[in-house]
Parts: C-alpha cells; structure tokens; sequence
C-alpha cells in the first residue's frame, strides 16, 4: 500500500464530539427556512472587494427575510448597513456603541437614513474600545447568529465571536488576512 491510502480496515479520524455538535447546529440552520435575527459585524478598515461582497450579502440575507443587526462604524457594519436600506431599511437594527453625536461625519449621513437606531450616550465617556465590546455584546444578545468579518489581530472582534460561541450561538468568522 502507498503512503497516504487508507485500507478497508482503517478508519478516519472523527471530529471531536464538540466539533460534531457545532457541525449538527451549522446544518440545522442552514436548512431551516425560518426567518433568523443575524448580526453582523467587521472590521472599519476593510478592502473595497470586501466592502461590496457585505453589502452583496445583507442585501440577499434581507431579501430572503431575515433581519439584520450590526453597529455603526465604517467599513464592514457601513456596507451591511447600505445593503439593508436597499432592499428594507425597516429589517435593520443598528446599535451604537455611544451616542450618534459621537460618530464619524462620514456615517451619520448613513445613519440618518436608519429607522431603528439604537444610541449609547450612557458610553460616550467610555475609550472607543471598551465601548465597542460593550456594543457587541449587546448586538450578540439580540440575535441568533453571527457573522464576523475581521483581521487576526482585531481583539475587540474575535472577543466578540468567542462570547457568541460560549452563548451557543452559530457563528462564521471570516478573515480578510
């Protein structure tokens, strides 16, 4: 027998049972036609690829009937955010990590057009960062599956779908690097 073929006899190695779980659950969702509550999160600073790919798939997440929940910033949650107001501005959510005041000019203009926004004033004292986690924790709390799009070096991100995974919810975690 050559290197790297199996006999009969052998058998393949099988996920971990935690693993098997995720898996069934993935599965479940995918064939569920049920309308879900998505969160979707990413990076501020993303390739313009990238941008209009998020805005591609909030557009066709809305479409079929989903809701969609993500925060305030440019980049990934701006795209999400554009795609939705295409097709149903009222099947979004944006939550603000502080008050709109705070805010960068470039996104208020986008934010305007949002019919349910959520603003943080409670935070505006708070460093970005913190505030942010904050934010994403709450987004998490609110829906049924996460999509995160980031960098492996982006915490307050990956902190976030780590959070959502140990609350069970689905989680896709794509990486722009």
């Amino acid at each position: 027998m050559k290197a790297g073929e199996l006999s009969l006899g052998q058998s393949l190695d099988l996920p971990a049972l935690d693993r098997v779980d995720t898996l069934a659950q993935e599965l479940a969702l995918l064939q569920d036609k049920g309308k879900r509550r998505i969160a979707i999160l990413g990076s501020r600073h993303v390739p313009v690829v990238a941008i209009h790919l998020v805005q591609l798939v909030a557009r066709s997440l809305v479409q079929e009937g989903h809701s969609l929940i993500t925060s305030g910033s440019q980049g990934v949650n701006a795209a999400v955010i554009r795609g939705c107001l295409d097709v149903d501005a009222s099947q979004l959510t944006v939550l603000l990590p502080q008050s709109l005041d705070r805010q960068p000019t470039e996104i208020r203009d986008l934010l305007d057009r949002v019919l349910h926004l959520v603003e943080k004033p409670e935070q505006d004292d708070l460093p970005l960062p913190m505030a942010s986690s904050l934010c994403n924790q709450e987004i998490i709390n609110r829906c049924d599956q996460l999509i995160c799009l980031a960098f492996h070096d982006s915490e307050t991100l990956l902190s976030s779908a780590r959070t959502a995974e140990d609350m069970g919810k689905v989680v896709s975690l794509l990486y722009f690097d």
